[in-house]
């Protein structure tokens, strides 16, 4: 009878099997490593998209609160004169410093006619002032050419923020057309 030791093939199948064990180990630690990496990419880029969107959505408030005044058409030096104050996070303090830099610019406008005004909507009242038969009491005066007292007007209104917290930074051209006193239009535009 010949009989073969098994102690010869267990030693060697032991240390084989470390060895696999090894470099399993090993892979799986690169891959949670790596996954550990990817996720904190994601994590800044998220981060750094969203400081982009709070800077733009400041800017653009800043826009909207400022030709919503009055002062937009009458001094837009004046309006630009100082940051707008703008809060993002809705806690009460401002976070961003907004600017309108240049200063508001009025590029266009053109007088509007009478013909162009309905007497029902209460901005074209306003530019029917100073016509026979049009708001009493107020004095009739004749317009060359048919023309009212009021003009629109385009403009262009830069917003610019740098947000020192997250170092995003934005700028918003937006055009703006509006329907204003003609002596605003003719003193602000070219």
């Amino acid at each position: 009878m010949n009989i073969r030791p098994r102690a010869r093939t267990r030693p060697l199948q032991r240390g084989m099997t470390l060895i696999v064990v090894l470099i399993l180990l090993t892979g799986l630690g690169l891959m949670a490593a790596l996954g550990v990496r990817s996720g904190f990419t994601n994590l800044r880029a998220v981060g750094n998209t969203q400081s982009r969107q709070e800077v733009l959505a400041a800017a653009q408030t800043a826009v909207e609160r400022t030709i919503s005044t009055p002062e937009f058409s009458e001094k837009p030096a004046a309006v630009a004169a100082n940051p707008i104050a703008i809060d993002v996070d809705g806690d009460g303090k401002a976070d961003e410093q907004v600017r309108l830099t240049p200063v508001p610019a009025c590029y266009n406008f053109r007088v509007v006619k009478q013909a162009e005004l309905d007497g029902d909507v209460e901005a074209d009242r306003v530019c029917m002032r100073g016509t026979a038969g049009n708001n009493a009491g107020i004095e009739a005066t004749t317009l060359p050419n048919g023309d009212s007292l009021c003009a629109d007007s385009e403009w262009n209104v830069r917003a610019m923020v740098d947000s020192p917290a997250t170092g995003a930074r934005a700028v918003v051209n937006q055009g703006v057309a509006m329907r204003g006193v003609i002596t605003d239009a003719a003193n602000n535009c070219p």
